[in-house]
């Protein structure tokens, strides 16, 4: 295993730095302001962010082939590191913004070329954004065989119905298309019941009925997230995704690229958490010395480089196997990281706010916003336990 940068890597790293230094962080207020008064559009400075970093050759780069940059999953990672550390802003700004970035690998791969022309493209160019309806309030999605929500076939139209929550840019006025998750035949082997279909925002039927809150946080500036109803809703039968009965198995290649992304950002939080805490630990003084010189204070430093470097690690390894064997390969990797970063990062943003004290907590430091989302993250793309569940069992697989 080689984790070394290549010069393509090392390019666009030092791009995305000067950028980051230049655009990103300065404009951090700003949004922060335009963000509390925008409702659920997105604050309107990411606008010129965006022809900045396209400018700037700094666009698509998660997506893999001809539709994007072409980069490698290991070419990606410390670039959506560093973006990690404005997650509110720098993803956005540069095309790489979960929902819009799995919604555009499910076009690529699986799409008609019709459904390319119609949705990829305008996602590519950041001219609209999108969401991914797949979670369901009335059963337990972290099994996706119990999706009710049911797409019925009826002449040369498929009728939806069915109720969604917490789907990610639902809220963006900008959100123009909805990838959704159902059934279409519900007497097929429990993995084959299920399609996806793309459904337009305004068609009739599609109600998006209110913006669902996470620990607080509105999560505008992501599109929001959403509780929406389908009823009755109708979409020509070409707006079927792949065939009828993959739903699953797109969903699992959408979400394996999904979750190594939110880790790759999760190493930039914790490293941005990191570097607040020093700060703010050299700064601080309590009982006659800088906090900095507290035992108890410099565990939690030493700590916090030790997670981050494991983390990284484990990350970048699954991101090679990616690249070299496959996702079906890297599989148990995969599930490694998704269990074990977002636990470290959260962890790692604790003890910052903790050396914060009041203002950890406070809108004025960014860690309050970084720990609601890391701590989110042990529950998107699939719980702990389901995963955990699901690597014990390969596990014991091995010696049965």
């Amino acid at each position: 295993m080689d984790f070394a940068f290549d010069s393509v890597t090392e390019d666009l790293r030092e791009r995305l730095l000067r950028f980051m230094d230049e655009c990103v962080y300065p404009a951090e207020p700003a949004f922060e302001e335009q963000a509390a008064t925008s409702g659920w559009n997105i604050p309107p400075l990411v606008e010129d962010l965006k022809d900045e970093a396209r400018r700037r050759g700094l666009w698509n780069l998660f997506l893999p082939g001809e539709h994007g940059a072409g980069l490698t999953n290991l070419q990606y990672a410390p670039l959506a590191e560093i973006m990690g550390r404005s997650p509110a802003i720098a993803p956005a700004a540069t095309n790489c913004a979960a929902p819009d970035t799995g919604n555009m690998e499910v076009l690529a791969m699986f799409g008609s070329e019709w459904q390319r022309k119609e949705w990829l493209r305008p996602l590519l160019d950041g001219e609209i954004r999108s969401a991914f309806a797949m979670t369901e309030p009335d059963v337990a999605s972290s099994d996706a065989t119990n999706i009710a929500t049911s797409i019925t076939r009826d002449g040369d139209e498929y009728v939806i119905n069915g109720r969604k929550w917490y789907i990610s840019g639902a809220m963006n006025p900008n959100c123009k298309i909805f990838i959704v998750m159902g059934k279409t035949n519900p007497d097929a082997p429990s993995h084959r019941q299920q399609s996806m279909v793309l459904v337009p925002r305004d068609t009739p039927g599609l109600q998006v009925k209110r913006g669902m809150h996470v620990f607080g946080y509105t999560d505008a500036d992501h599109g929001g997230h959403a509780e929406v109803v389908f009823e009755d809703v109708r979409v020509p039968v070409e707006n079927l995704i792949g065939e009828e009965g993959g739903g699953f198995a797109i969903a699992q290649a959408r979400l394996g690229p999904g979750r190594i992304h939110h880790c790759m950002r999760l190493i930039g939080m914790a490293e941005r958490a990191l570097e607040l805490m020093c700060r703010r630990a050299l700064a601080r003084t309590a009982f006659g010395k800088p906090i900095a010189q507290q035992g108890v204070v410099q565990d939690w430093i030493a700590e916090s480089r030790v997670r981050i470097e494991q983390q990284r690690l484990l990350v970048l390894k699954t991101a090679w196997l990616m690249d070299t064997v496959g996702n079906r390969g890297a599989h148990t990797e995969i599930q490694a990281i998704k269990i074990s970063t977002p636990l470290a990062v959260e962890w790692i943003l604790d003890k910052a706010v903790q050396v914060h004290g009041a203002g950890g907590v406070s809108q004025d430091f960014p860690l309050a916003a970084l720990w609601a989302g890391a701590r989110t993250l042990r529950l998107a793309d699939g719980p702990d336990e389901v995963h955990k569940r699901s690597l014990a069992y390969r596990e014991l697989k091995r010696y049965m």
